[in-house]
């Protein structure tokens, strides 16, 4: 997308951005995320179309208006038949054409909301990737865009459209008679009054509605993850009665707010309708006074319907409006606090693995005890740092931060002494490799999930296949794969099961290894392994510390620490000691005997 400057994208997107009933604009100022503020701008033309349609439909809805005066007037006192013929003719046409373009008019403005998902799709999901949320969030970010685009295509955008028209309508009910013009703007006055009513009662019902139906959403997902754990732990009927409460308590919200706007929705209803009577009433009164003509009797009931309808379409599609507006701000939210993970950086060379750690802390939660303090370490290429301590003394948090998975509260982590954030993230990704506690794969063959599904290699398939199988091949896992259906092409399922947990584990670890990373971070790589895969895990570690990869690997047992050239005791998010293997072996078992086990 082409760059706008600062004062420049805001007068786009204030002329592409509809003002609601209270003056409110559509979509919340978003300047704190040029992202979404240059995507805005880029729908400039649909609205800037659609906004000379509304102009030219809310003139040809005078159409009938001016019909009915006629025959009333002309027609039915003269016996004109050839006169209400033509005129019939002129009135069809110009329905037509009305009905042509309000049909452009919301083509429009869906296909505003289509480009405006078109630009933000891409940048939502990697900014909930680049977040390091949990679960759940990426679904979240993109009902929220969905909700955006529904808003900006329904029926409510369409009536802030036509609003301004309100004005033009009251003109000619006052060219009509003064008194009939009193009528309509005191029956605008009362819905406008009617509808800022219904925001003020609706609004915080409406986005208490949205909040709970979200984590509901949420707490449904977390569910549907995690079936198996469920039914075999015996917790069905109870993890099903929680999801049903929650579910409970949004429908509960959401009829509240529908309810609560079904309300004024009614009354707005019974004043358009009473002001049309009363119209109806006050023009048979004038004109049998002699002060209007028979036409204009029924003309000014349906100008006063048409200067109230707009206010009605809004108050009827105001949840749509509220919903997006919430949506939006989440984005706004979602894109001030994450940075574009995308934006371009000078390309760096290739890594020789020099990693820093320089004074890291992680804070999971505002006011939250830290789960890292001022962690410093260093590791050269080619040596192998094992990471040990007790259960929640932060070790795999530590290896998130070095592996890239997590970006820290304060602190730097270097490698090859470029920052972290200096490089591209997925060029970043590509020189490491990073098998998390708890592996997945995805869905896809065997061989994708090796290759990182391309990734930021830029290979040639047959590169690709080659460097797949010798990544298995240097974690020992290429026989296992080659016994598998259909080998390398076997398919997992949609969420990368279809495999045994050990297996998952290997195939992860061969993850980790393609393309040769210069760093190496394992988080209890062996948890899931048997004797020959904890070999083949061993022997891989170290031809990968030979080629020169520095490598990182949080590690419960003590057997597998044998390889280790430098050990890193954490404990309560903080570093206890440093140093050699022998020297911290040393210090933590000044007696002879197997007595490591403590520290795990």
């Amino acid at each position: 997308m082409r760059s706008v400057s600062g004062s420049a994208r805001k007068r786009l997107v204030r002329a592409s951005n509809p003002r609601l009933n209270n003056g409110q604009r559509l979509l919340p100022d978003a300047s704190g995320a040029p992202a979404l503020t240059e995507a805005v701008a880029a729908c400039k033309r649909h609205f800037v179309v659609a906004g000379v349609f509304s102009a030219l439909v809310n003139i040809l809805y005078l159409t009938p208006t001016l019909y009915m005066m006629q025959v009333y007037n002309r027609v039915v006192p003269t016996g004109g038949l050839t006169t209400l013929a033509l005129l019939t003719v002129i009135v069809l046409f110009a329905l037509a054409t009305l009905t042509a373009l309000d049909s452009l008019r919301t083509r429009l403005l869906y296909r505003a909301g289509l480009r405006l998902d078109r630009l933000l799709a891409g940048a939502v999901l990697s900014r909930v990737v680049g977040s390091g949320r949990g679960r759940g969030h990426a679904g979240e970010a993109m009902r929220n865009l969905d909700s955006v685009r529904a808003a900006l295509s329904g029926p409510g955008v369409s009536a802030a459209f036509d609003l301004p028209w309100t004005v033009v309508y009251l003109a000619v009910c006052f060219l009509l008679h003064p008194l009939i013009g009193l009528l309509s703007l005191a029956g605008a006055g009362i819905l406008l009054a009617l509808a800022v009513a219904n925001e003020k009662a609706t609004r915080p019902k409406l986005q208490a509605s949205l909040k709970a139906a979200s984590a509901a959403y949420a707490a449904q997902e977390t569910l549907g993850s995690h079936a198996e754990t469920v039914r075999a732990l015996g917790m069905q009927r109870a993890m099903i009665g929680r999801q049903l409460a929650e579910r409970e308590t949004a429908t509960v919200a959401q009829a509240q707010a529908q309810f609560s706007g079904g309300g004024f929705s009614g009354a707005i209803k019974f004043a358009r309708l009473a002001m049309q009577s009363l119209a109806l009433g006050l023009g048979a009164f004038l004109a049998v006074k002699g002060e209007i003509s028979a036409g204009a009797i029924i003309a000014s009931s349906v100008l006063l319907s048409r200067t109230v309808a707009p206010i009605e379409q809004i108050v009827g599609g105001w949840p749509n409006l509220i919903q997006g507006r919430t949506a939006w701000t989440n984005l706004v939210a979602l894109f001030a606090g994450v940075p574009d993970p995308q934006h371009d950086r000078t390309e760096l060379p290739r890594p020789m693995g020099r990693i820093e750690v320089e004074n890291v802390s992680v804070r999971f939660a505002e006011g939250a005890e830290p789960q890292l303090k001022s962690i410093s370490t260093r590791l050269e290429p080619g040596q192998i740092l094992g990471i040990i301590g007790p259960s929640g003394s932060g070790k795999t948090t530590l290896s998130r931060v070095i592996s890239g998975a997590l970006r820290p509260g304060l602190g730097v982590v270097r490698l090859d002494g470029a920052d972290y954030q200096a490089w591209d993230s997925d060029r970043l990704a590509s020189h490491v490799g990073y098998l998390p506690q708890q592996p997945v794969l995805f869905a896809g063959t065997i061989k994708d999930n090796i290759a990182r599904f391309g990734g930021d290699q830029k290979l040639s398939p047959v590169e690709i296949d080659a460097a797949a199988v010798a990544a298995a091949q240097a974690a020992g896992v290429h026989e296992l794969i080659l016994r598998l259906p259909q080998g390398y092409d076997t398919m997992l399922n949609a969420d990368g099961s279809g495999l045994s947990a050990g297996q998952t584990q290997r195939i992860a670890l061969a993850r980790a290894l393609y393309g040769e990373p210069a760093l190496l971070v394992l988080d209890e790589p062996n948890s899931a392994l048997d004797q020959e895969g904890e070999q083949a895990l061993a022997q891989a570690v170290v031809a990968a510390a030979e080629r020169g990869a520095a490598v990182v690997v949080v590690a419960h047992r003590a057997g597998f620490l044998q390889v280790a050239h430098r050990l890193l005791l954490m404990k309560n998010g903080q570093v206890e000691m440093q140093g050699s293997r022998e020297d911290v072996l040393s210090r933590l078992n000044p007696k002879p005997g197997p007595r490591i086990a403590s520290v795990q």
